[in-house]
């Protein structure tokens, strides 16, 4: 079996979203007597010539996956993750990203995994998405998965410390804690996703995009409305190529090495689409639509997000606003990680406590007493909750002085009761 090391310099060398492959076969095994099944023998495994551009499809070639060191057995479902041992999880893989720099390969594993999702089959799980399917050998056989035993192996340590935990649930939970931890945004993630629990259950190949189309702009468009998403969520997601790089030798795309990927970290090569290639950030639209330096990577899939006139409205937005960027990118992969997930509870769980609650500012009548200005609506709030304090329980923002509109009800109340007296 490949030592850690190994295995994590493989994982660095990825980009979470670029195609990987080969013109030739390819073997990814670490165990010379290891051989899958025939192709006749596995359920789930067709034919596609497609090859991933933003789920890293490889293109078409004869793969041997080996599993050694990783299970793949057949598990039976796990109806929740535990809560406790997915936040354990989460700071165990933040130790393991802080040693292996495997930020692609984990955003690039999740991404798989939901990626086959189809919103026109109602079923689960024959509708595909996150639902752990891609830890069996006929979906890691699939020609877009080449390489992500990888990923499997570095995280199979903490499936195993954490029996609480769905493979599903870890996949995204490790795919969103890299994006994090590279300086992307906070991402609204919940958990709960249930397992499939048989090799039947795997989509089949060909679920995922295509790296080189003839109509790049068409192709996406396919693929992801296919699963549900927009055109802004395709630019958003295609924002995750400003981590990783490519390796001509296994994609295809890519020079051998630039001066940005000759020293690594991990093993060294490939050519990345940003200098700063594990750091996540908005450089990858600005790198685009300026292309000043040759040894950053554009792919068709890639320049067609500035040509066409539906992608180009956000592309360029994002090249300026880096916080609508994050702000996009972080809802469009909260979508994608629960495409066609089964949750239970069927809410999902979360494990972010949020920011801490403070105690509400005192109510301090003087300081509210002035009638010369309009009240804020913060102020009004205050106000109502004091009327709610007492009984009260108006239905509108006041108007106008809280003290004042006392005096007034005081004054009409001493007039009604001296009239009717009288």
């Amino acid at each position: 079996m490949a030592s850690l090391a190994t295995t994590a310099a493989a994982a660095a060398a990825t980009s979470p979203l670029l195609p990987s492959a080969t013109k030739h076969r390819v073997s990814l095994s670490t165990s010379p007597s290891f051989s899958l099944p025939p192709l006749s023998s596995l359920k789930c495994l067709r034919s596609s010539p497609l090859v991933s551009h933003l789920f890293l499809h490889q293109k078409r070639s004869s793969v041997r996956v080996s599993t050694a060191g990783y299970s793949t057995v057949a598990s039976p479902n796990c109806l929740a993750s535990d809560p406790d041992q997915l936040k354990s999880a989460r700071e165990d893989i933040k130790e393991l990203l802080k040693t292996e720099f495997c930020h692609p390969i984990l955003v690039r594993l999740g991404w798989h995994d939901a990626g086959t999702y189809n919103k026109n089959i109602e079923e689960w799980p024959q509708r595909g998405g996150a639902n752990g399917s891609l830890r069996f050998e006929i979906e890691l056989r699939h020609a877009a998965n080449a390489g992500l035993v990888n990923a499997l192996k570095l995280l199979q340590p903490i499936k195993d410390k954490y029996s609480g935990v769905t493979y599903a649930d870890l996949f995204q939970l490790a795919s969103a804690t890299a994006v994090e931890e590279a300086g992307g945004p906070k991402l609204p993630m919940k958990y709960g996703r249930m397992d499939v629990s048989e090799p039947d259950q795997c989509p089949e190949e060909g679920r995922l995009p295509d790296a080189g189309p003839p109509s790049p702009a068409a192709h996406l468009r396919e693929v992801f409305y296919r699963m549900g998403l927009s055109n802004k969520e395709i630019v958003a997601l295609s924002g995750a190529h400003t981590l990783g790089r490519s390796r001509p030798e296994r994609s295809g795309w890519g020079k051998p090495e630039t001066k940005y990927t000759k020293d690594g970290p991990g093993a060294p090569g490939g050519q990345s689409w940003t200098v700063q290639w594990l750091k996540f950030d908005n450089f990858y639209f600005k790198d685009i639509k300026e292309r000043r330096d040759e040894d950053l990577l554009v792919l068709p899939t890639d320049a067609v997000l500035f040509e066409d006139p539906s992608f180009k409205v956000y592309a360029e937005k994002y090249a300026e606003d880096q916080d609508e960027f994050f702000k996009d990118y972080a809802e469009a992969h909260a979508k994608l990680s629960n495409l066609g997930a089964k949750f239970d509870p069927p809410e999902g769980i979360s494990i972010d406590d949020g920011p801490a609650k403070t105690a509400p500012e005192k109510f301090v009548a003087a300081e509210y007493s002035s009638g010369k200005r309009e009240l804020s609506d913060g102020m009004k709030q205050k106000i109502r909750a004091e009327y709610e304090a007492i009984g009260g329980s108006p239905d509108k923002p006041l108007q106008s002085n809280y003290f004042l509109n006392i005096m007034i009800v005081i004054a009409v109340l001493a007039f009604l009761t001296s009239l009717f007296g009288n």
